[in-house]
């Protein structure tokens, strides 16, 4: 005899008993089981052994969906609007639109419609409100109990969410010859040892104990293990890539003023990326205090030059704006923060970090994104240097053609766009150039400033193969377990 499981030997126990079709509810009686579960997967294993045979037949039901249960409890959509429309005879359809959600008012007026309700004058009316009335009562009865041979069952088949159709299966159980054959002594219930513990080897239980045997050759579920998220795995990989090139991480504050944010980096203060519809600024802190000697530095830079030998910006410059709060833009606010502190001192540091934009959500663009940042300060350094060094960065991340061309930024002079080859053409990843004179005599550096910027997300697009960026944040765990490992 097969090896039989302690469900199953005492479900074949129980129908032996008598010869008859078992239902599902008298076999959990008898059995004395409470999950279904339990005695479904018993008779599939007595049956697929031969000793049970099991007779199923299936039928459609109607049941009701998450909006469905809602109506049986506050009233369909089109009752709720008719008891409002009758309780306020002069209501118009601004009225409806202030008692009910967005979402309601719209449906429910083409449900009443449907029912013989027109709007006349702004107003609501009808030739026959019993025969309204008297319809929307059958419905309400329809939701309370539905079912699939009424004659309302089309009409709410065809409303969102209000009644599922569903598949009911039956199964019984009959005892075959085989079933009948084995004894009640080999189909009495033992316990066995499904896993060996170091508390059972201590002990002499195992002597006596019967051991559960295992199918080797049956196939197993692989377990799921965890794993980084695409997106935090490819700031590992570049964090990795610019620590092995000598650059050390800088990881600063979100909230920064505009004068650190823009007018260190000679952005004119009239300049559109300032406006509100491009930057968050804050409530709090609105006003974050700037040193009076940096605010009267840039104000000459901005306005005529200052020592720079620049004609500055014209106009006047506004220590106020310089000191609103916002939300930084870019993380290069925290590396020229960085260069004032040490002005003097040779480095080589990157960023990747969240920066924040007022952009409308669409395929491309997102309103909080990353940015990765680096720079290099050093005497000597020049515009050769700083190219050779992101066809570096690039190249390691497997990226071998890589291209420069002229570009503007305010703050960098000369100024490049650097582009990539990708499946045969160019994509444009990020900005670089060496800082101007106006960004960095006011803080006192003397050493040329390389510096370079790129959008991690736009790179991740790259790196997975994705056309919307979006993709990048949403739960989807199916597309998160087939990602490959960066």
């Amino acid at each position: 005899m097969a090896e039989l499981t302690n469900p199953e030997r005492r479900m074949l126990r129980t129908l032996q008993n008598d010869n008859k079709k078992w239902t599902l509810d008298e076999v959990l009686v008898a059995c004395e089981w409470d999950d279904q579960a339990i005695a479904v997967a018993a008779g599939h294993g007595l049956t697929n052994q031969g000793f049970l045979k099991t007779h199923e037949t299936s039928n459609r039901d109607v049941i009701l969906g998450s909006e469905g249960e809602k109506a049986a409890v506050d009233g369909l959509l089109e009752s709720r609007l008719w008891q409002f429309i009758q309780s306020n005879p002069d209501s118009t359809m601004k009225d409806l639109s202030a008692n009910f959600e967005k979402h309601e008012a719209g449906p429910g007026i083409g449900l009443l419609k449907g029912l013989g309700v027109t709007i006349q004058g702004g107003k609501f009316a009808t030739d026959n409100p019993s025969s309204v009335s008297s319809k929307i009562e059958e419905r309400t009865e329809y939701i309370l109990s539905p079912s699939i041979d009424h004659e309302l069952f089309e009409h709410f088949k065809g409303r969102k969410k209000l009644i599922e159709v569903v598949e009911l299966v039956s199964r019984t159980w009959t005892v075959t010859e085989n079933g009948n054959s084995i004894t009640s002594e080999d189909l009495e219930e033992v316990v066995k040892v499904a896993e060996i513990t170091p508390e059972l080897l201590q002990s002499d239980d195992w002597k006596e104990a019967q051991f559960r045997p295992y199918d080797v050759s049956l196939e197993a579920s692989m377990p799921r293990s965890g794993r980084s998220h695409p997106m935090q795995a490819l700031i590992e990989r570049i964090r990795s890539i610019f620590l092995e090139m000598g650059f050390s991480e800088l990881v600063d504050d979100y909230v920064q003023t505009a004068g650190w944010n823009m007018d260190s980096l000679f952005i004119p203060q009239d300049h559109p990326a300032r406006e509100m519809q491009d930057t968050f600024y804050l409530d709090e802190p609105k006003k974050i205090t700037l040193d009076p000697k940096l605010l009267a530095d840039w104000k000459a830079i901005h306005e005529y030059g200052g020592d720079t030998e620049s004609t500055g910006w014209g106009g006047q410059f506004s220590e106020d704006i310089s000191q609103k709060g916002l939300l930084r833009t870019h993380t290069t606010v925290n590396t020229i923060q960085y260069l004032a502190q040490n002005p003097t001192d040779p480095c080589r540091v990157f960023a990747i970090d969240r920066v924040f934009r007022k952009e409308s959500i669409d395929r491309t663009h997102l309103p909080e994104f990353h940015q990765i940042e680096g720079i290099i300060m050093e005497p000597g350094a020049n515009l050769g240097m700083l190219v050779s060094t992101l066809k570096t960065f690039y190249a390691k991340m497997g990226y071998p053609e890589v291209r420069v061309r002229p570009a503007y930024f305010p703050y960098t002079e000369p100024s490049l766009e650097v582009e990539v080859k990708w499946r045969g053409k160019w994509l444009e990843l990020g900005g670089a150039g060496i800082f101007r004179p106006e960004v960095t005599e006011p803080l006192g550096i003397k050493d040329p400033v390389c510096a370079w910027g790129m959008g991690l997300e736009r790179l991740a697009m790259l790196v997975l193969g994705l056309d919307d960026i979006r993709q990048l944040y949403i739960s989807d765990l199916e597309w998160l377990r087939n990602q490959p490992i960066l």
